[in-house]
């Protein structure tokens, strides 16, 4: 099966090795996807809702690319560096995005994320039923 890897156009991708998603047959995977905002943005920085509808955007974004959309998601993993306070403004988010999909989710507690102020990071899976493959 042909592999198509997905692109974010961010430097790092070269220089440690990875895509925003991955395609291969009808399966998508979609690299863990921070959401921090910019400092001028009127929620920024530690909104953890804010960070969550803006990374999910993102995933949104490179699951379109992959030929997917977020009722093709299957799995989500939300890592929340502080999940007693945010894992509610979080889900809440999460449901928005993926409540038609309602796919397999965890919520893990992490001591600390790549991104400087982000407050989570999102991993997604999706299952493309389009006859590709």
């Amino acid at each position: 099966m042909e592999r198509q890897c997905i692109s974010s156009g961010k430097p790092t991708e070269a220089v440690i090795g990875y895509s925003r998603a991955v395609r291969v047959g009808p399966h998508v995977w979609i690299a863990g996807t921070t959401g921090p905002l910019p400092p001028e943005h009127p929620d920024a920085p530690g909104d953890a809702y804010a960070q969550a509808k803006h990374a999910i955007g993102i995933i949104e974004k490179a699951l379109g690319e992959a030929g997917a959309t977020l009722d093709d998601v299957v799995r989500t993993r939300v890592f929340l560096t502080d999940i007693d306070r945010d894992a509610d403004a979080v889900g809440r988010a999460h449901l928005e995005a993926f409540g038609n999909a309602m796919p397999a989710s965890a919520f893990i507690g992490c001591t600390s994320l790549v991104g400087g102020e982000s407050v989570l990071e999102i991993e997604a899976d999706a299952y493309v039923d389009d006859g590709c493959c």
